[in-house]
Order: C-alpha cells, then sequence, then structure tokens
C-alpha cells in the first residue's frame, strides 16, 4: 500500500500518472457478455483471463496504474445477483486484485515496460447508485444516512485492503453525503489506505447531485488519506473548465492542502441508459482527439489522466504519447 508521501514521490518522479481506460467497453470488444446488473462483475466470475488480459494491454499501452474490475461488485450486490454467502463475495472482491497484479506481472514480464516505471494497482470503489443499476451514480438522488453507506462500503473496501492494493480508486461518486461517509470511514477505519477521489457532474462547476464542487474539494483536501481528487465518466467537453474551476479553489486552501493534485478520465460523451443498458450519443473517442486535450488537462492542475466508458487501449496509448512529448 502507498502512503501519501511515496505517492508525492512518485507523482514528482513522473510528473503526470497515466490511468487506464474503459474495461467494460474492451471486455464487450472482446466478445464478453456484460448485460448483467453487475456489469464486469459478471466477467470477474465467468471470464477472468481476458479481465487479466485487458489489464495487461492497458499497462503495455502506457498505463502507469490499472483499476481492478470491481466498480460494481459490492459484496451486497454479489449476494443479491450471485447469491453468494458472504465469504465467496468477499474473495470475489479480492480477486479482482489478483487479476491487476498478475496482469502487472505478465507486463514486466513481457520486456515491453521501460527500466525504472512503477506500475500500479488500484482498487474501484464505486458508488451506492452502482449497486442501484439504475443510473443514479450520474444523478445522485439516492438518499441513505452516514451510518448505511459505511456498512455498504466497508466488507469489500476491508477485502481490498486485505489483497494488497496500492491504492483505492473512490470513483464516479455523485453524492456529497455518500464522499463524506467515505472520507471519514477511510480515516477512522483504514487509516494506513490512501485513495483517490473521483467524481460525476450536474456541469463544470457542480456534483450530480447539485452540491458546489467547491465544497466537494474543501472536504476531500482536509483529509490526508485523499492524494488526488477530480473527476471521472463526463464528457471530455466538460474537462477542461472543471478542472479550471477545482484549480481556482485549490489556491485558496492553505497549504498543503492547496498542493492536492487533481485528476481526470473522462468517457467519449455518450449518454448510458440504465434501462437497455446502452450508449447513446456523439460517436465513440479518438486517441487523437484525447491527445490534444491532454496539454489543457495538464495546465489546469490534472496529474493523473486516462479515460472512462467509451475509451480503450489506443486511447491511453495516445494519452501517453502525448505526455512524452510534453
Amino acid at each position: 500500500m502507498l502512503t501519501p508521501t511515496t505517492f508525492r514521490d512518485l507523482l514528482q518522479q513522473r510528473g503526470t500518472l497515466v490511468l487506464d481506460g474503459a474495461l467494460a467497453t474492451e471486455l464487450e470488444h472482446r466478445g464478453i457478455d456484460i448485460n448483467h446488473a453487475l456489469w464486469s462483475g459478471k466477467a470477474l466470475r465467468d471470464d477472468a483471463k481476458t479481465i487479466c488480459e485487458v489489464h495487461k494491454d492497458y499497462y503495455l499501452s502506457g498505463a502507469d496504474i490499472a483499476i481492478t474490475a470491481s466498480y460494481q461488485t459490492s459484496t451486497q450486490g454479489l449476494k443479491d445477483h450471485f447469491n453468494l454467502d458472504e465469504q465467496a463475495a468477499l474473495d470475489l472482491v479480492k480477486h479482482s486484485v489478483a487479476l491487476a497484479q498478475d496482469a502487472r506481472c505478465d507486463a514486466y514480464a513481457s520486456g515491453k515496460i521501460e527500466v525504472g516505471r512503477k506500475l500500479l494497482v488500484a482498487r474501484s470503489v464505486g458508488p451506492y447508485g452502482a449497486y442501484l443499476a439504475d443510473g443514479s451514480e450520474y444523478r445522485g438522488d439516492y438518499q441513505r444516512t452516514s451510518e448505511e453507506f459505511q456498512a455498504f462500503h466497508h466488507p469489500r473496501v476491508t477485502a481490498l485492503v486485505d489483497a494488497g492494493v496500492d491504492l483505492l480508486a473512490i470513483e464516479t461518486m455523485p453524492s456529497m453525503p455518500e464522499i463524506q461517509a467515505l472520507a471519514t470511514m477511510l480515516q477512522t477505519e483504514f487509516p494506513n489506505t490512501v485513495a483517490w477521489i473521483s467524481c460525476t457532474l450536474r456541469d463544470a462547476e457542480h456534483l450530480s447531485d447539485g452540491t458546489p464542487m467547491v465544497d466537494v474539494l474543501k472536504l476531500v483536501a482536509g483529509f490526508e488519506q485523499i492524494v488526488a481528487f477530480g473527476i471521472n465518466c463526463v464528457p471530455m467537453r466538460l474537462c477542461t473548465a472543471a478542472l479550471l474551476n477545482l484549480q481556482a479553489h485549490l489556491e485558496d486552501l492553505a497549504p498543503p492542502a492547496n498542493e492536492l493534485p487533481l485528476l481526470c478520465y473522462p468517457n467519449s460523451g455518450e449518454i448510458w441508459n440504465a434501462e437497455t443498458k446502452t450508449w447513446s450519443g456523439a460517436g465513440a473517442v479518438k486517441g487523437s482527439e484525447l491527445a490534444t486535450r491532454v496539454a489543457y488537462w495538464q495546465n489546469a492542475g490534472a496529474r493523473l489522466i486516462g479515460g472512462c466508458c467509451r475509451t480503450g487501449p489506443a486511447d491511453i496509448s495516445a494519452i501517453a504519447a502525448a505526455l512524452q512529448q510534453g
């Protein structure tokens, strides 16, 4: 597990870290059926080898960090949809980490990873809205108490930490109360665990539930274990404005909070229909389009950059090449 200090040192060494791209999209491209309430969690049970191959391909495409196939796999969801008992659900969550770790070993063994480049595994912790499987991770309109959010997330976070991830990716978060509950849980229950938190947006200045992003920033910047903050699964057209908004408010914070790294990994701009489980709208993102925006995102404070839904290894390769060209 990384510490806040080792994460900062790694960022200082690398400048910008490259995140991977979409897992579910790439699984579908490889013929895996994930039309299920647990999404890529279905592949975790049925097609684990393919998940490992996707992770490896992202590493070889230039990703420094692979995000595990656990976004939708809360222990409650696994029990509800796969009829697993608690221990079996925890074991499957841990398996998502093992697959990414195996892919990392395979990437190193390929001889294609430059000497000294450190590959990381981030465990995906999706929101309560992902468990609902109704698209509410893009709305944040569900209501739970802090205790209920913590009770929901605690078992799988425990499993992930026990499995030996480098850090947590608390991602696609649409709800301020849920973010606050998770940050508090990390501080009190997992004091040696670091994480990034990334959010979905209503617009460039507001979280999906309507909370001003400056308020979310002020909250997370007060937790030393949160080593990066930003946005994911939002259209590319929102990223620069959203990052500039966060960057401007970071400058108003006292040290060391004002040094919090920002991150972004956008989707293609298409819209997810939770009922039909299909995407519609703008066509798939092109790596060249992502690459042209990397400099803008860097200038707006992003130190971790990748892709989310509907992106693939070619897009991550384009991002990595753009960063190398500087």
